[in-house]
C-alpha cells in the first residue's frame, strides 16, 4: 500500500535544518563529501576521509577537528548521518582508536537531502526552456513503444528503456515549462532598469515563443495519435511488459518494489494523458500551453510599443503632472490657478452662447444679457461637445458583396502562394544557379526562404528554417566552390553566393523532409 498523505506532510521538518545554521556552509560541504563517496560507491567513510575529501570539493579554508567533530554531530543529529563503530579493526593506540573507529555514512534521509539540495542548485540556475526537441522525443519514444507493443518477441528490456526515457521526457517538459513560465510572468511584471536591455530582452523573449508555437498544434496531435495508438494495445501490458525488463529484485512482503513501479508508471502515464490527450476528453494541457505562449506574445509586443512610445516622448505622464505640480505650488493667486488648470486640462466653463430660445422672436436683438431669459442647456453639450439634438440612424450598409469579394482575394492569394511553393520544390539539393528565371513572386518566396535561413546560426555547416505555417522547410549549405548564381528577373539580376539549397515540405515526426514533388525541371547556370 503505498502512502496517501500529501506530499508536504512526507518530509521531514529537519531535513534541510543544515543549510540555515551558521556553519551551513561546513555542514553542506561536508554533505557534499558523502555525496561524491557514494558516487564512487564508497559506503562509509573515517573522520580522516572526511577531512581529507574536503579540498577536493573546493574547501581549502583550514577545518580543525572540533568544527568537523560538530558538524558531523549535527548532521547526526538530524538523521542525515548515520555512525557506526567498527570494532573489528586493529588499532595500533588509544589515538587511533578515537579517529578511525568511527564510520560515517549517509542515511536514507540523507541521500534525499543531499538529492534534494542539488536539484534546488539546479532549478535556481536554470531558467527553464519549451524545447521543441522534447516533444520530437515524445512522438518518437511513443512510436518506439507502439512498435515494440506489436512485435511479442522483442526484449522486455527495450521496453524498459523507452518508457523510461518517454517519462524522462516528459518530466523535463513538465519542469522546463514551469520554470520558464515563471521566468515569463516575471519578465511581464518587471519594465526593466535599463531600456536597451530590456527591449532587446522581451524581443528575444517574442521570437522564441514565436518560434515554439509554430508547429505546436502539429506535434501536438501527432502526440496524441501515437497515445492513442499504443493504449489500443493495451497499457497495463505495456506496464508489466517494461516491469519485467526493469529486472526488479524479488522481495517478499511490503518490500516488493513490484507494485510501487507499476503506480508510478500508471500515474506518469496518467499525467502523460492530461497533457496531450485527456481521459474525459476535456482540454489538454499543452493547449492551453500554447494559449499563454500566443498571450504573452502579444503582452510582450505591447509593452514593447509602450517603451519605444516612452521613448519617443520628450517627457513621461507623470514627468508632466509633476511639473504641472510644481507650477500650483507657485502659483500667485487662486484666479491663477485656475487659469493654469483650464489651460493644462482644457476644462472651461460651458460655451452654449450661441444657443438660442425656442422662440427666437419673443427677445428683441438689444435685449442684455442680464435682462434676456434662460436657455436649457444640454448635459451632453459639456460632456460630449453635442446638444441633445440626434441625427438620423444611417442606414445599415449590406456588406455581402464586399465579403463575397474579400473571400475571392484571399483564395486566389493562397492559390498563388501555392503555386509559388511548388514551383520552389526541389526533387533534392541543388545549387542556387538553378534557379535561373522566375517570376516576381517566386522570387520573393525565394528571398523569404532564404532569409529565413540566414538568419538562423548553422550547425554543422548547415542552416535549417521553415515558413511560418511549417509546411516547408529550407535547407541552406555553404557552397564548395567560389562560383557565383545569377537569378534573372523582370526587375533585374540577383548576384549571391551558389549555395547548395533543399526546399521541401516538412511532417512532424519524421527524421528528413519530403520534397512536395519531383518535377524540379530547371537547369543549373555557371
Amino acid at each position: 500500500m503505498s502512502d496517501a498523505r500529501p506530499a508536504f506532510r512526507r518530509v521531514p521538518a529537519d531535513m534541510f535544518a543544515f543549510t540555515t545554521t551558521e556553519r551551513a556552509d561546513l555542514h553542506t560541504a561536508v554533505m557534499q563529501v558523502f555525496g561524491e563517496a557514494a558516487e564512487r560507491l564508497t559506503a562509509v567513510l573515517t573522520f580522516d576521509e572526511v577531512l581529507a575529501g574536503l579540498p577536493e570539493i573546493g574547501w581549502y579554508e583550514p577545518v580543525s577537528d572540533e568544527s568537523l567533530e560538530y558538524t558531523l554531530g549535527a548532521l547526526h543529529k538530524h538523521g542525515l548521518v548515520d555512525r557506526t563503530q567498527n570494532h573489528a579493526a586493529h588499532y595500533a593506540s588509544a589515538a587511533e582508536y578515537e579517529r578511525r573507529n568511527l564510520h560515517y555514512s549517509l542515511s536514507r534521509k540523507g541521500e534525499a537531502a543531499y538529492q534534494g539540495l542539488l536539484h534546488a542548485l539546479d532549478l535556481l540556475d536554470d531558467a527553464g526552456a519549451l524545447p521543441v526537441s522534447v516533444l520530437d522525443g515524445i512522438a518518437a519514444r511513443l512510436g518506439e513503444l507502439d512498435a515494440l507493443q506489436a512485435d511479442e518477441g522483442a526484449d522486455d528490456r527495450r521496453v524498459h528503456a523507452a518508457l523510461t526515457e518517454l517519462e524522462g521526457h516528459l518530466a523535463a517538459l513538465r519542469s522546463g515549462v514551469i520554470r520558464f513560465n515563471g521566468r515569463l510572468q516575471r519578465l511581464l511584471r518587471d519594465e526593466g532598469a535599463d531600456p536597451a536591455t530590456f527591449q532587446e530582452l522581451k524581443q528575444a523573449t517574442i521570437a522564441y515563443l514565436t518560434d515554439f508555437v509554430t508547429d505546436l498544434d502539429a506535434r501536438r496531435l501527432t502526440i496524441a495519435e501515437a497515445v492513442a495508438r499504443v493504449e489500443e494495445r493495451g497499457v497495463e501490458a505495456l506496464h508489466a511488459r517494461a516491469l519485467r525488463g526493469a529486472d526488479l529484485p524479488a522481495l517478499p512482503g511490503h518490500a516488493d518494489p513490484a507494485p510501487r513501479f507499476l503506480e508510478q508508471r500508471a500515474a506518469r502515464w496518467a499525467g502523460l494523458r492530461a497533457w496531450f490527450r485527456p481521459a474525459d476528453g476535456g482540454r489538454a494541457r499543452v493547449e492551453e500551453l500554447a494559449d499563454t505562449a500566443r498571450r504573452a506574445i502579444v503582452a510582450l509586443m505591447r509593452a514593447l510599443e509602450r517603451l519605444s512610445e516612452s521613448r519617443r516622448r520628450g517627457s513621461s505622464t507623470a514627468a508632466d503632472f509633476r511639473t504641472l505640480a510644481r507650477w500650483f505650488s507657485t502659483a500667485e493667486s487662486d484666479e491663477t490657478a485656475h487659469e493654469l488648470w483650464a489651460a493644462a486640462t482644457g476644462l472651461w466653463s460651458a460655451r452654449h452662447t450661441h444657443l438660442a430660445p425656442d422662440d427666437p422672436t419673443a427677445v428683441g436683438p438689444s435685449t442684455s444679457w442680464f435682462a434676456a431669459p434662460g436657455v436649457h442647456v444640454s448635459p451632453l453639450l459639456r460632456t460630449h461637445g453635442q446638444s441633445d439634438r440626434a441625427s438620423r440612424t444611417a442606414r445599415v450598409r449590406d456588406t455581402t458583396e464586399i465579403r463575397e469579394q474579400r473571400r475571392q482575394r484571399a483564395l486566389r492569394e493562397r492559390l498563388e502562394l501555392e503555386e509559388a511553393w511548388s514551383r520552389l520544390a526541389t526533387p533534392g539539393p541543388v545549387r542556387l544557379s538553378a534557379f535561373a528565371r522566375l517570376d516576381q513572386g517566386s522570387f520573393s518566396r525565394l528571398l523569404e526562404l532564404l532569409a529565413r535561413a540566414l538568419t538562423v546560426p548553422a550547425r554543422k555547416g548547415e542552416r535549417r528554417a521553415s515558413t511560418a505555417d511549417g509546411r516547408l522547410v529550407v535547407v541552406l549549405l555553404p557552397p564548395p566552390d567560389h562560383h557565383l548564381a545569377y537569378l534573372r528577373t523582370a526587375r533585374g539580376v540577383l548576384v549571391a553566393p551558389d549555395f547548395i539549397v533543399s526546399i521541401s515540405e516538412s511532417r512532424p515526426g519524421q527524421a528528413a523532409p519530403v520534397p512536395l514533388r519531383p518535377a524540379f525541371r530547371r537547369e543549373a547556370t555557371a
